[in-house]
């Protein structure tokens, strides 16, 4: 394998010298992304060098958190599960290779599709988040694990996976029992966005981004209700079931 560069007016892409066109389409949606979320985030995230791999050993040499990560997320999510983002670097499957990973069911080539933007996404808001610590690696992955809901679902949301999500959410709900409020490590990936996809519906976009830039120090349920509006947390989490029943449901009707 031959690695080369290609780039954009705010990233880098280091991939085979065979994938210049992924790197290419990688790039265009990166440049769109930052973009879109200049719109709602004030630090812009730019300079970064995205690396493209060919296959997931590939990407889990790159990062042995990897193989530990896809462990710890519920089944029905795992293959969306298709790079990571460091603080100088997003490692992420080729456009090709995310293509092969997807399955037959609606959403699932979009969502996929949408893999780096996500992971950009993730950078930016970590990087407006002014909660998360700096200097200690161990104590901001605590907190990246207590609140996975929030960092993975804002990013998720805001370039539009969990629009394409459907099929997976009802795909876990009868696999598994009923996911915790807000959602935790196991469904962070998956249904964090949906915590997001409802805030937007009754308080709009910016209170999204506002709720995604703030770790509360109260902890999450008091981020919720403040971000809700002062609603009581019971009302928000039945609030939020009944939009994932609809969403799985609204997913059966489509197939």
């Amino acid at each position: 394998m031959t690695w080369v560069e290609s780039t954009s007016r705010s990233f880098r892409a280091r991939h085979d010298a065979g994938a210049r066109d992924d790197a290419e389409r990688v790039l265009h949606s990166l440049e769109a992304t930052r973009e879109q979320l200049e719109q709602y985030f004030p630090a812009s995230v730019t300079g970064l060098t995205v690396v493209l791999h060919r296959s997931a050993g590939s990407l889990s040499l790159a990062s042995p958190a990897v193989p530990a990560l896809w462990l710890l997320t519920a089944p029905a999510a795992r293959r969306y599960l298709a790079g990571w983002a460091g603080r100088e670097e997003l490692h992420v499957l080729e456009p090709t290779a995310l293509e092969r990973r997807a399955s037959a069911v609606p959403g699932s080539r979009e969502m996929l599709e949408l893999t780096p933007a996500a992971l950009y996404a993730r950078r930016v808001i970590t990087e407006n988040n002014r909660d998360l610590p700096r200097r200690s690696p161990a104590a901001r992955s605590r907190i990246e694990l207590r609140w996975g809901w929030l960092l993975e679902g804002a990013a998720r949301w805001f370039v539009g996976q969990t629009e394409h999500a459907r099929p997976a959410i009802a795909r876990r709900l009868h696999e598994a029992g009923p996911p915790s409020f807000p959602p935790g490590i196991r469904d962070a990936l998956l249904l964090g966005g949906t915590v997001f996809d409802r805030l937007e519906r009754e308080q709009g976009e910016h209170a999204a981004a506002a709720l995604a830039c703030r770790l509360d120090p109260r902890g999450p349920r008091a981020a919720l209700r403040e971000a809700f509006g002062g609603a009581m947390l019971v009302q928000i989490d039945r609030a939020w079931r009944s939009h994932l029943q609809n969403l799985a449901t609204s997913s059966y009707a489509r197939t």
